[in-house]
């Protein structure tokens, strides 16, 4: 039965009505302004809308939908992925910046099993493991901007040392333990798991056990036991190239570290949950018999800056670091290019308020 109302349309009318060529080209081409029929094109005509559909398709898909840079996030211990607090952060990191795509780090997709793994797991496999999750993400395929709360920082610098594929551009860490912690941190009240992870790791900080299970101990370092630290610890010795035989420090850690457009370091000025929190700008307590040797180098270079007392611990800066003088992992060459920032927030440990928002403003979302 042949319908009343509705008219066929043929194939060039089809064109026409999804390409919704301009007037200009009609006035090139008259016949296509004419009533549509089969049989009314020229096959020169045919073939210009054809090569214009192609043309407008190729446009389309080169034209990218969202050109920010994504961020990627690396929570804290006893924190979760989807834990209220972090869903709040990513809320308003895109409320700063509209059409950011934000993925936060999951060791676990159980939110127990989450936060557990943050006291108890081998940090090498938890890194292993991020790295093959970022680089299943599609929007993340191009590279992003990292923020790493607390002990993530130094495990998502351990990512850019390591694989840093997809890249990562600006890295930003809040009271992050870059220099290891030379105490177990307290435990919050009631938190069981905390506490059984901090007696264990101080039972045997440096046993096979603790450095294959215990998180903390991972990023443990004792300032008067530094030879048992580089001997024995499994991971912060390794990604901060403090190994005691030179041929065996990576040089692709320096590259790759080398390769950010910014760091940026941020110290949490009350700071009583990290020892020390110097430990954020890459600061670390030095034993006392070593302190006198600190002022002068045996390569005859100036010292690059003043150890500073902090009660009764005396704390060795970033710039005296042997790993920042000789270069181990490429903090220098980053900061002699000007792209180490040093911030301060002013309360305790993680309290962000009024501190985060103009570091991401300036440091995330940026275009590619």
């Amino acid at each position: 039965m042949k319908r009343t109302g509705t008219r066929a349309y043929s194939p060039s009318e089809r064109i026409l009505e999804v390409t919704h060529i301009p007037l200009k080209y009609l006035s090139r081409y008259p016949t296509l302004a004419r009533t549509p029929h089969p049989t009314a094109y020229s096959k020169s005509e045919i073939m210009f809308i054809a090569l214009l559909c192609v043309a407008l398709a190729g446009y389309a898909i080169a034209v990218p939908t969202n050109d920010i840079r994504p961020l990627v996030v690396w929570h804290g211990l006893g924190d979760t992925y989807a834990s209220r607090g972090l869903i709040q952060f990513e809320s308003e990191v895109k409320k700063l910046h509209p059409g950011i795509f934000v993925h936060s780090v999951y060791i676990d997709r159980d939110v127990e099993e989450d936060k557990r793994a943050t006291f108890y797991g081998n940090v090498n496999a938890q890194i292993d493991l991020v790295a093959e999750q970022l680089g299943s993400i599609p929007e993340l395929g191009r590279g992003f901007d990292a923020i790493g709360f607390s002990q993530g920082g130094q495990f998502l610098r351990g990512y850019v040392e390591r694989y840093n594929d997809p890249p990562v551009y600006n890295l930003i860490t809040f009271g992050s333990q870059h220099m290891g912690i030379s105490d177990i941190p307290p435990c919050r009240s009631l938190d069981f798991l905390c506490e059984i992870a901090r007696r264990a790791a101080k039972a045997g900080v440096y046993s096979e056990w603790a450095q294959e299970h215990l998180v903390q101990a991972q990023y443990f370092r004792d300032p008067n036991q530094l030879g048992l630290y580089m001997t024995l610890n499994s991971f912060l010795a390794d990604i901060n190239n403090e190994l005691m035989l030179p041929a065996a420090r990576n040089v692709t850690y320096a590259n790759n570290l080398a390769s950010l457009e910014n760091l940026i370091l941020v110290l949490f000025a009350q700071d009583k949950t990290v020892i020390p929190k110097e430990s954020a700008w890459f600061g670390s307590e030095a034993p006392l018999e070593e302190f006198d040797t600190l002022s002068t180098q045996s390569d005859g270079q100036r010292p690059l800056g003043k150890p500073q007392r902090a009660g009764a611990r005396t704390i060795v800066p970033m710039k005296l670091q042997p790993l920042y003088v000789e270069d181990y992992i490429g903090l220098r060459r980053l900061d002699e290019r000007g792209t180490i920032t040093l911030q301060t927030c002013p309360g305790e440990h993680m309290h962000l308020t009024g501190c985060w928002e103009d570091l991401a403003r300036k440091w995330v979302g940026g275009p590619f």
